[in-house]
């Protein structure tokens, strides 16, 4: 079940602007999905060094994840920094712009695990229902810059991400999802 705004809304992260608010705000992680925490244990040690020293030691007492109390997924989520409520995967790079720990072991090639689903999809969230998912847009005022680039640029919310889309549910269905929002525009253009 997708959300009309995910083939409505225009969208482009723009982290010169929000400086990665999403992984430094918030009551609770990222959701985790079940077989990500496998994969967290066995990549820890690569992952490690680009971690802060306050994310390593909220790992190391809270574990490589933690319950969440909203969370859509398993019902865990990756741990937070009590001190700031950043994630403790969090890296920052010089300008202070929050970074995924995970991602930078994954651009230098020391591990092959991107980063959890639910922070690639990001600002989709995924509602798992009993027999489907809901696709929904979390409209967050910290993705006010996105959402202005995004209409700047004419990017659709789905096109922004396509790579997570397809890494989650596959090509065919980024291939239906982009139909039907052809779809859509056709109609609208007929009105």
């Amino acid at each position: 079940m997708i959300s009309e705004a995910i083939l409505d809304e225009e969208f482009v992260c723009n982290l010169t602007a929000c400086k990665g608010a999403c992984c430094v705000a918030g009551d609770e992680g990222a959701p985790l999905e079940e077989e990500e925490l496998q994969i967290l244990e066995e990549i820890y040690d690569e992952v490690s060094p680009y971690l802060t020293e306050k994310g390593r030691a909220a790992i190391e007492e809270q574990g490589k994840w933690a319950e969440a109390k909203e969370s859509s997924y398993t019902g865990l989520a990756t741990p937070l920094i009590k001190s700031d409520n950043a994630c403790a995967y969090v890296q920052y790079d010089k300008k202070g712009v929050a970074q995924c720990g995970i991602e930078l072991a994954y651009l230098d090639k020391k591990i092959k695990f991107k980063k959890p689903i639910s922070c690639h999809l990001y600002p989709i969230r995924i509602t798992q229902q009993q027999f489907y998912d809901a696709v929904n847009y979390n409209q967050w005022d910290v993705c006010s810059a996105a959402c202005a680039l995004g209409k700047e640029l004419k990017v659709p919310l789905y096109k922004f991400l396509k790579e997570p889309l397809i890494r989650k549910y596959g090509s065919d269905f980024y291939q239906q999802l982009e139909g039907a929002a052809g779809f859509r525009k056709e109609q609208e253009n007929e009105k």
